[in-house]
């Protein structure tokens, strides 16, 4: 809205100041809003609203690392130092973060964006006959399934948002403020997935449309957010039984449907060639050479996070915190540390190979001295990094690829891929399921669970070689007994686990807050960090505020302060 006033603005005054009529040249084509309500120009509208999943930007990525992994203790910034993209490092360090923060503004309104376009074409699609678009019910499934999505990243990050559908107009809209209750806003979405999974086919014809299996894993992470029921000051004050319930199910169909599983090693959901594989349940389709803007829908969301050697060159942001590394070391047993991560900081390639370790480790951390994404022609060296003073010597690997791959794509000054972006995969949905019944007290019925992601974890070694031949690490994984599995010690084991293996894909501050610890979480870990990384000594958590970002200033402005500002801001 914003833009299209500035552009109404800029016209009128045009018009004013110049009588030449050298700006009077007639369209080139015109299309009335009548002639869009065809099968063909809807269709072509839903494919703008999935379009909006890649339509992102390094600074405002539909990855959420900068919101999810920065601000978890999983992730320094990053990038030249504290100033290179300062309101990345206000989310990091919390202290500093203000309702202006310009990113996160952006955020919001990108996402708003995208729910437009969704809205514009249900509303449409809404208005035909099956007749004349006889997969109507179908399409306004996937659409149904976008806006949950969308619905969904805006309620994590923001907890407090105006809420309207395709039959809202803009007269609605400028009424409508961000006061829904919590348990209402979270049914709202969640009906959007019961639709999709009511309505969608199991298998589509065309990759990446969303299916009925999709749409019951995403159901499924909607009713475990909400089971957990917060307050207003953002305190878990009960945990739903019900809610988990049907999360269990709901895995339970994803599972029984028998479309997803795990990849057998855990490198191949973050390598090119196995994109769309078994393990990804709901990923962004990344392209190139498509003939759209800038030759495809390249990964911009992680087009900052490259190394600074001659192949990629820019700009070495989202590292990977010294706290995480820490994190993969096991012990003799082969199980977690999960009470003295920190007793010795895991640093250099001589300590992965005279330390028992995760290869997790290794698939999502590049060390000085070990190959760059399972490719011996390229050494990952400590000039790679930018600014190791301040952030240290590790790189993230996940999101990014080798140069030497069909994907890597320059986009001067800066390169990216066209890998597609994971948002949900198979071994998330195992965890939910595992997560359910530990809080429902049926802890034993997880352990096999969380045993089987654990030990593809330890198959997972054929890939970590150095050119000699050598495994990288000492790696030493193994399952949980039954005799240690009491509700405590299988729930302190499933948050490890959940960390571990969705480590920087932006999961991570999401659940600390869905579980309630994150104020206690993060001061803990600021209180040791701060000593290795002196641009965190001013860092710190405010309970009951700091869970949300605060609702963006120019969207209270814009609402002339009808929406309602977030408990502590």
């Amino acid at each position: 809205m914003k833009k299209i006033a500035y552009v109404i603005l800029t016209a009128a005054m045009l018009q004013m100041s110049c009588n030449s009529n050298f700006l009077d040249l007639p369209p080139l084509g015109t299309i009335s809003d009548a002639q869009l309500n065809t099968p063909e120009n809807v269709e072509k509208l839903i494919i703008a609203a999935y379009s909006s999943l890649g339509n992102d930007h390094y600074t405002v990525p539909n990855a959420l690392w900068p919101y999810g992994d920065l601000r978890s203790g999983d992730a320094y910034k990053g990038g030249a130092g504290p100033s290179d993209i300062g309101d990345f490092h206000f989310f990091e360090t919390f202290v500093y973060n203000l309702p202006a923060n310009g990113l996160a503004d952006r955020k919001w309104f990108v996402q708003y964006v995208a729910i437009s376009r969704v809205n514009n074409a249900l509303r449409r699609l809404n208005a035909m006959r099956e007749a004349e678009f006889p997969l109507k019910q179908i399409r306004q499934a996937e659409l149904r399934f976008l806006r949950g999505h969308f619905f969904f990243d805006l309620k994590i990050l923001f907890k407090h948002i105006p809420y309207f559908d395709e039959t809202a107009t803009v007269e609605d809209i400028n009424g409508i403020s961000n006061d829904m209750p919590n348990d209402e806003l979270w049914n709202a979405i969640a009906e959007d997935f019961q639709f999709a999974a009511a309505h969608l086919p199991e298998t589509q014809l065309q990759v990446g449309r969303a299916n009925k299996v999709q749409a019951k894993a995403y159901l499924a992470k909607v009713r475990l957010y909400q089971a957990y029921e917060q307050d207003d000051q953002h305190r878990v004050v009960h945990i739903n039984q019900n809610r988990l319930n049907e999360v269990v199910q709901l895995v339970d169909d994803v599972i029984a449907s028998k479309k997803y599983a795990l990849a057998d090693d855990f490198a191949e959901p973050f390598l090119w060639e196995y994109e769309n594989g078994p393990e990804s349940v709901f990923e962004i389709q990344r392209s190139r050479d498509d003939n759209s803007p800038q030759g495809g829908k390249v990964d911009f969301s992680a087009m900052l996070n490259n190394p600074m050697n001659p192949e990629f060159g820019c700009c070495w942001f989202h590292i990977p915190s010294q706290n995480l590394v820490n994190a993969f070391q096991t012990d003799a047993a082969g199980l977690p540390l999960l009470n003295a991560l920190n007793n010795n900081d895991l640093t250099n390639v001589q300590e992965l190979r005279s330390r028992y370790i995760d290869p997790r480790l290794n698939h999502t951390v590049a060390f000085p001295g070990t190959p760059w994404k399972y490719d011996h022609k390229y050494i990952y060296q400590n000039n790679w990094t930018r600014a190791p003073n301040i952030y240290g010597y590790f790189s993230s690997l996940k999101e990014n690829v080798s140069p030497d791959c069909d994907c890597f794509v320059k986009l001067p000054p800066f390169m990216s891929s066209s890998k597609n972006t994971i948002l949900i995969r198979y071994a998330d949905v195992l965890l939910w399921k595992a997560e359910a019944l530990i809080e429902l007290g049926r802890h034993q019925e997880a352990r096999p669970i969380i045993n089987q992601i654990r030990n593809r974890a330890a198959q997972s070694t054929a890939r970590l070689t150095q050119p000699s031949g050598s495994l990288i690490g000492n790696y030493h994984v193994s399952g949980y007994d039954a005799g240690v599995w009491t509700q405590d010690f299988a729930r302190q084991a499933l948050r490890m686990e959940r960390r571990l293996e969705l480590a920087m894909e932006g999961h991570r501050f999401f659940d600390l807050v869905r579980w309630g610890v994150a104020a206690e979480y993060l001061n803990a870990y600021f209180e040791v960090e701060k000593g290795k990384r002196e641009y965190l000594r001013e860092a710190r958590f405010q309970k009951s505020k700091d869970e949300y970002l605060p609702i963006p200033q120019q969207q209270m402005n814009w609402s002339k302060n009808l929406y309602k500002q977030n408990t502590g801001w």
